[in-house]
């Protein structure tokens, strides 16, 4: 009798993931084995082992990703500045290509010949995870069950567990697609698909308050970077995990960081979503006070336009390609001076700068001051006017020349 084939799924013990296991039993005769990524979801992964393995899986990895997540993904991401059309801080997008690593690595470990994942057909996962899968393990099949099986629906799906008594975490009542880790939490679906709805913010928020429910009395908050990285917290450092645990307490606390967004998946579609990013969008708006101190006007300028760029390989899945490599070094070298002190003010959903301070700074009082100085000759500016103003004159000139001549034909 030959030995069975092995597969290794990315299992995260939801709908999805759940019923995969008995389907690729079904379908293919592999032995399937689990592996669920701990990236911060807040919640007891233990349990999955026992379910994944009464759902059909020979064995289980349970992974903590938590650490590296943050600092090979999370860090790069924020000193790049990079935010999708203008509102996502990418919590989705930059957790994929780190699961889909180690979802390579054991598959590798363990001789398998395929990998598969839960992503529907429709959304940006899939092209996340199967990029990352193309770039370090090439050879290596995937399998996508949304693309191929009969089931239609998360309300086929949730049919579908129940007549192999798998237990789920959802019903057909209360069946918002979520996705947490401890930068985020996304939520899509059931009446959010209607962009006109507002959301029921009292029944979805996981991480944080409604605005309106924040205390009547503002907050401070003190972060240290080094290099444009985050290291302390009102004077105290802390390692990465610790770092977002205690920003996401206090801006959760303070309403901070709830996004409410239309946007243009990768697959040409559109959709919402609701995005709670309570300690990233506190580290978000930081980072970007202490460039404004440290970093001269072209290359902040230039680096607004290779954020955007970023934010978008980000989104596409393209975290292992040479471009984004390419920029990634490019943000490091800008991050060389980006080390300082920020006050943050949080007041009932608004996060505000009360204060910046660097070694590095180059901001002068003496030349920017509307008091008398020694330092700047006003008189230069007039030079410098009209050299800067040069091609704005002479076109200027031109156009009266030729009116003229029109007027005398």
């Amino acid at each position: 009798m030959s030995k069975r084939e092995k597969v290794v799924l990315a299992y995260s013990g939801g709908l999805d993931t759940s019923i995969i296991i008995p389907w690729l039993k079904e379908n293919y005769n592999y032995e399937v084995i689990a592996m669920a990524a701990d990236v911060g979801q807040g919640e007891e992964l233990e349990p999955l082992r026992e379910k994944a393995i009464n759902s059909g899986a020979s064995k289980i990895y349970i992974e903590d990703l938590k650490e590296e997540f943050i600092t090979d993904y999370i860090f790069p991401t924020l000193k790049a500045g990079a935010v999708y059309e203008g509102k996502y801080l990418l919590g989705t997008s930059f957790a994929r290509p780190i699961i889909a690593k180690r979802l390579v690595e054991i598959a590798l470990k363990e001789g398998a010949t395929a990998v598969a994942h839960g992503c529907t057909g429709k959304g940006n996962d899939q092209v996340r995870f199967e990029l990352t899968v193309k770039a370090l393990a090439p050879h290596l099949k995937v399998i996508a069950p949304w693309r191929i099986w009969d089931i239609k629906s998360r309300e086929d799906a949730i049919d579908y567990a129940q007549a192999r008594n798998i237990p789920v975490p959802v019903t057909k009542k209360d069946n918002y697609s979520m996705d947490r880790n401890i930068w985020h939490l996304s939520h899509e679906g059931s009446d959010l698909e209607d962009p006109w709805n507002e959301p029921q913010y009292d029944k979805i928020l996981k991480l944080m308050v409604p605005p309106e429910k924040a205390p009547d009395k503002p907050t401070y908050v003190e972060i240290d970077f080094e290099k444009g990285i985050p290291v302390r917290v009102n004077g105290v450092k802390y390692n990465p995990v610790e770092l977002m645990e205690v920003l996401n307490r206090l801006g959760g606390e303070n309403g901070i960081g709830i996004v409410d967004m239309v946007e243009n998946r990768l697959v040409g579609m559109k959709s919402r979503g609701v995005y709670e990013t309570p300690g990233g969008t506190i580290l978000y708006a930081a980072h970007r006070e202490l460039e404004m101190l440290c970093l001269d006007r072209d290359t902040l300028h230039y680096k607004d336009l290779v954020a955007q760029r970023f934010a978008e390989l980000v989104y596409y899945g393209q975290w292992f390609t040479p471009l984004r490599e390419a920029l990634s070094a490019f943000v490091d070298v800008t991050q060389q001076t980006v080390t300082g002190t920020v006050r943050m003010k949080l007041y009932k959903g608004n996060c505000m700068p009360a204060g910046v301070k660097s070694d590095y700074s180059l901001y002068s009082q003496e030349l920017s001051t509307f008091g008398k100085d020694e330092v700047y000759n006003q008189k230069d500016a007039e030079g410098f006017i009209n050299l800067f103003g040069l091609p704005i004159k002479v076109r200027s000139m031109m156009l009266a020349n030729v009116e003229a001549r029109n007027r005398k034909e």
